[in-house]
């Protein structure tokens, strides 16, 4: 089968596309024939070297997919040859990844595509609805219904994940974004109140329209500031962070713990499938009642990965802010 995969990490020249033999599924495990893949930050971080693991070489990059059932393996009896799934968590953890026509995936890390959802949209909501959904749920913010949250960068993959899906449990979404045209995104998202984070104070407009601060704070940005956050927080926030895995920013303790606030950070790879399980269910369903809208940046061919690698890097870490939304590639 044709994939991306290295020999050695590195920058993204050291991603090569060609012929390696295709995968067997074994106990537990299905051949996926892999219709569209996503790239993530997370999968260049483990490409550049940042991993808690070894990698199998040659390693396949690449966390999330959306394609049909190939074949089945021993044990194997969740799906049938010929069913529409979608899925994320390869790549990691020694697993490998999605960029390559086909992919050995256990089966408890898929979730069934509707009909009326595409491949594209289903791989383009993977990781990041996952992570939206984990953050968001009962043993993170446990947003309620009523509840405002502020979403610090609402346009990007994760965020406006983040916007779409507290919108749909009847919060009220505050978000930031950088130019008008990722503002009016969010506002198409369902966000209600949005701020230019280049143009505003954030916090003054915040305040405007949350006299006593927001619920919940989403934090996207690599380098929080907490002095920021904690100003907007009303008694008892919860804040979610999901970025930032070198940072070492300063930490206001006192006006934290006085406001009794509460810090939740997860990685979604660490989650157990049945934890998982629950979130791929109600991101299918949201999908196929049009309440989750997945935002594509950019569609890339399986031959141009690393250049799919590098605009991502470009975005993530060198904030060019030439990507609004997912990064697909298609096999």
């Amino acid at each position: 089968m044709k994939a991306a995969y290295i020999e050695e990490t590195g920058p993204p020249e050291v991603i090569q596309v060609g012929e390696i033999p295709t995968p067997e599924p074994g106990e537990g495990q299905v051949l996926v024939k892999v219709g569209t893949a996503a790239l993530n930050p997370i999968d260049t971080y483990i490409r550049n070297g940042a991993n808690y693991w070894e990698l199998p070489k040659p390693f396949v990059t690449g966390s999330d997919l959306a394609g049909t059932i190939e074949k089945v393996g021993p044990g194997a009896n969740r799906y049938q040859v010929g069913q529409r799934v979608w899925g994320s968590n390869q790549g990691l953890v020694g697993r490998q990844g999605t960029f390559a026509e086909y992919a050995v995936v256990d089966e408890h890390w898929l979730y069934a595509t509707p009909d009326n959802v595409s491949d594209d949209a289903a791989a383009a909501c993977a990781l990041t609805g996952v992570t939206a959904h984990l953050g968001l749920g009962a043993d993170n913010a446990a947003l309620k219904s009523g509840e405002t949250i502020f979403v610090h960068g609402g346009s990007g993959g994760v965020g406006s994940m983040v916007v779409q899906m507290a919108k749909a449990m009847g919060a009220t979404v505050l978000a930031t974004a950088g130019s008008e045209e990722k503002a009016k995104l969010c506002r198409e998202l369902g966000a209600d109140h949005v701020f230019n984070y280049k143009t505003q104070n954030v916090a003054e407009e915040v305040l405007k329209v949350c006299p006593d601060g927001v619920n919940v704070i989403w934090e996207t940005i690599r380098e929080p500031d907490f002095d920021f956050l904690v100003s907007i927080a009303a008694e008892r926030c919860r804040m979610v962070l999901m970025a930032g895995r070198d940072a070492r920013p300063e930490f206001p303790v006192g006006p934290f713990y006085v406001k009794g606030c509460s810090l939740h950070g997860f990685v979604m790879f660490k989650v157990s499938p049945a934890e998982m399980d629950v979130c791929g269910q109600e991101i299918s369903r949201w999908l196929s009642e049009g309440k989750l809208k997945p935002q594509i940046g950019k569609v890339f061919p399986l031959s141009e990965a690393a250049a799919a690698h590098k605009l991502q890097e470009d975005n993530t870490l060198r904030q060019a802010g030439t990507l609004a939304g997912k990064i697909l590639i298609k096999p």
